[in-house]
């Protein structure tokens, strides 16, 4: 009886990973259909995707089994070692030992290669089982890491090349850490970047990033020059550009330098999908151990093998060609080889040879200080200072080093002594070539007073007397226009070379250098081969011997073209401004002069008028510059009425002055034709507008009536007067009336005021009220104050005006007083 067939029934409400039971076939309902996949998979192409995945499976398999195998015979082959015996008792052992402890036999194989290698990885799993074991983690775990890590390491010792191990350290080792790529770069040593090997990447992207330049910003790069592994969260929140940026755009990475003996032969770059945190000290130790062996592949690449770090220098074929350079070059040379410690870690270098140039700042031989340890021979050279860190990082990147300027210290007889040298570090193979220069003090003052020469215009000379052999810098030779090669000019022939105008200084320079033997100095023109004049000084002093002979003549000349120059102008300025300010000085007297002839600031002696007080004062301006153009009048008209004037001309000096004169005798000349105040107005108008280059003015008119005791007024642009009745003081009603000059044709508005025995009218300009910092409507308030205050006559009530008027514009001021009695 056969037994019937069954079909695996999902459990309901069951995840994808809960098991499912067994159901007959016989069971199974008819109305079962086949599911779509199912159906591709009967057809040929579901048969032989299946079949491609099969064998995709087994070749995985295999190869596993593979490095499974690689690291049971590296085990093998320790046991047959320790235990002297054939490979069958030692498969035996291993199969023996492995049922007592409960383990695989890979796992015990791993083991096995961890108690006898004792290296990284061995410390890696060790390290991660004791931070495990009492954590979440197991014993297992590190048994597992010890597997991974030594599975990845036999992968890459059989790699023929570093993409296969770039791909076993991916499936091996990084997969189980969450990693879905890597790239391992082989550092140049120009600063370039080789991509040596990759997985997870596409061929593609790949090829893209085949090779980095120098000069370009990449993680790799940032580990590379900082000799230390770093860590992104995110690459784009970083902004660095890497390979497969576009295609794990948020992912985390990680590069690490894998190097080893203190040189760095590349990085090794892992690539995370998702974002990544900071990884704990024991997922970072595999990540160097792998690292490490990564420097072994690389190792190859680079034409350094780490095992010969550790052999004899001194035997060293490839040092000679570097021996021979140090010897060719004139500046003091070390040649330093890396001394490691029993770790295989970089701690110092050895002095393999001192080129002819060196000189030991203690005084010891040569052959004491070669083949010592640099940080012993020169610690205070290079311990407490950044030089040893400078030559440690270009033995690791191959990176030169230059410096100008640095400080070096030494100790001579336990007193510490600092020198100022350029120093030169390159690395040579496996060697590094260390050139210093030190800083002369003679040297360095030359080369300070050749540049001060150089801006000076500087150029020396010395002329030897008894041979006539004379000597010239470089900067002389350029001064004088002529090429280095050609002869220098002798003292004696420097008229030739000179303006004629000059001859009689230099004829005195030169008597008094060579004939009576002391310094002198001359100021002459030059005038070059190239036609170019330039201006000159030349100072020479003698050189005289022991009995007052002379022996030689040394100087300089300097070029004082531009200080000539600067003189000429400036000399020409003072001289522009002293006429301008004489001239302005001569306006102004001159405008002061007609202001003063036509209204004198002396007291005007009172009109002859029956009934009515009249008082003029006027204040010219204080500073001469300031004379502008205000005016008043005050006559008594044919008709026996009397005009009263005040105004004010526009602008300041000698035109403004000449303005008010034509426009107040203007006024004078058209009152006489009986006309009323806003008539004359109209008319002088008129006068500013045409008659005079395009002046404008403000003005305010008045014509008193001695027996009506009225006063008729009209204004142009003026402020209104102020009367002042009994003890209260107010401004004219303001009539209508544009300044003069400003419109072709104008008419003003004319008002009439009856004024009463007392009564005090004022009329006045606006230096009078005026303010830099006060509105008009202030200070006319402050006046009227002023001018309520009684006074027991007219004189004093204007000169009281005047001491308490607040004006601070510097301006003219005319202020005319009526009061009737």
């Amino acid at each position: 009886m056969s037994t019937p067939e069954h079909v695996e029934e999902p459990v309901p409400g069951d995840g994808p990973l809960r098991p499912s039971r067994s159901v007959p076939a016989s069971r199974t309902p008819a109305s079962f259909t086949r599911h779509p996949a199912a159906e591709a998979e009967a057809t040929g192409v579901g048969r032989l995707a299946a079949t491609v995945e099969r064998l995709r499976r087994e070749i995985r398999a295999a190869q596993a089994a593979a490095d499974g195998r690689a690291l049971l015979e590296l085990a093998k082959g320790v046991l047959i070692e320790r235990l002297q015996c054939g490979p069958t008792m030692a498969a035996h052992q291993m199969a023996a030992l492995a049922d007592e402890a409960g383990v695989s036999q890979l796992e015990l194989a791993a083991d096995i290669i961890n108690q006898a290698a004792r290296d990284h990885v061995t410390e890696v799993a060790t390290d991660f089982v004791s931070r495990t074991s009492g954590d979440t983690g197991t014993a297992d775990d590190g048994a597992s890491v010890g597997v991974r890590l030594r599975t990845a390491e036999s992968g890459a010792l059989a790699a023929g090349d570093t993409q296969a191990v770039a791909q076993s350290l991916l499936e091996h080792a990084l997969t189980p850490l969450g990693a879905n790529a890597v790239a391992v770069w082989i550092a140049g040593s120009d600063g370039s970047l080789t991509l040596a090997g990759h997985a997870g990447f596409t061929p593609e992207e790949a090829d893209r990033w085949h090779y980095v330049p120098p000069g370009v910003s990449t993680l790799a790069r940032q580990a590379l020059m900082e000799r230390k592994a770093v860590h992104v969260a995110s690459l784009s929140a970083e902004g660095l550009p890497s390979i497969g940026a576009a295609q794990h755009p948020g992912g985390g990475r990680m590069a690490v330098p894998a190097g080893t003996g203190g040189r760095v032969h590349g990085i090794l770059e892992i690539c995370w999908p998702g974002r990544l945190e900071p990884q704990p000290p024991q997922i970072v130790r595999q990540v160097e151990a792998l690292a490490e062996l990564c420097a072994h592949t690389l190792e190859g690449l680079t034409g350094v093998s780490v095992s010969s770090l550790s052999t004899d220098w001194l035997s060293r074929p490839d040092l000679s060609e570097l021996v021979d350079l140090a010897e060719g070059l004139y500046d003091p040379a070390l040649v330093l080889t890396p001394h490691l410690g029993p770790d295989g870690v970089l701690v110092d270098f050895r002095i393999h040879h001192v080129n002819s140039h060196f000189v030991d700042p203690a005084g010891r031989p040569r052959n004491a200080v070669s083949g010592a340890l640099l940080l012993e021979a020169y610690p205070m050279a290079v311990g407490g200072s950044e030089l040893f860190e400078e030559i440690e990082r270009v033995f690791a990147t191959g990176r030169p080093f230059r410096a100008q300027r640095m400080t070096l210290t030494a100790l001579v007889d336990q007193v510490p002594l600092a020198a100022v040298a350029d120093i030169s570090v390159s690395r040579h193979g496996s060697s590094v070539l260390l050139i210093w220069r030190v800083e002369d003090e003679a040297a360095r003052l030359a080369h300070l007073l050749q540049h001060a020469q150089r801006l000076g215009r500087i150029g020396g000379f010395e002329e030897n007397i008894a041979t006539g052999e004379i000597t010239w810098n470089d900067q002389l030779f350029d001064l004088y226009g002529r090429p280095h090669t050609s002869p220098p000019v002798p003292l004696e022939a420097l008229s030739s070379h000179a303006h004629p105008d000059d001859a009689v200084a230099i004829g005195r320079f030169l008597r008094a250098v060579l004939h009576h033997r002391r310094a002198a100095s001359a100021a002459f023109r030059l005038q070059r081969p190239d036609g170019i004049t330039r201006h000159m000084r030349v100072i020479a002093e003698p050189v005289l011997d022991a009995h007052h002979r002379l022996l030689a003549v040394r100087g300089a000349y300097q070029d004082i073209s531009a200080q000539h120059w600067t003189e000429v102008a400036l000399a020409a300025t003072r001289d522009q401004l002293a006429h301008t300010e004489q001239q302005a000085a001569e306006r102004n007297r001159l405008t002061l002069q007609l202001q003063h002839a036509i209204m004198p600031p002396a007291h005007a002696l009172p009109l002859d008028s029956p009934g009515l007080q009249i008082a003029v004062r006027y204040r010219p301006a204080e500073s001469e510059s300031m004379v502008g153009g205000d005016w008043y009048d005050a006559v008594v008209l044919p008709s026996k009425q009397i005009m009263l004037c005040v105004g004010d001309v526009a602008g300041h000096g000698i035109e403004a002055a000449t303005s008010m004169v034509v426009l107040r005798n203007a006024m004078r000349g058209l009152a006489v034709t009986g006309a009323g105040p806003a008539q004359l107005l109209s008319w002088l108008n008129v006068v500013a507008h045409h008659l005079t280059d395009h002046v404008t003015a403000t003005a305010v008119c008045g014509l008193y009536d001695p027996e009506k005791h009225t006063l008729r007024w009209a204004r142009a642009g003026h402020l209104p007067p102020v009367l002042i009745r009994g003890r209260k003081a107010t401004p004219l009603r303001t009539v209508s009336g544009i300044l003069l000059g400003a419109l072709a044709e104008a008419s003003y508005e004319e008002d009439e005021l009856q004024m009463d025995p007392g009564d005090t009218l004022l009329m006045y300009t606006d230096g009078l009220v005026e303010r830099r910092d006060e509105a008009v409507q202030d200070s006319l308030a402050q006046l009227l104050a002023h001018a309520r205050i009684p006074s027991a006559t007219l004189e004093q009530q204007l000169d009281g005006l005047l001491t308490h008027s607040t004006s601070d514009t510097d301006d003219d001021t005319c202020l005319i007083g009526v009061r009737v009695v």
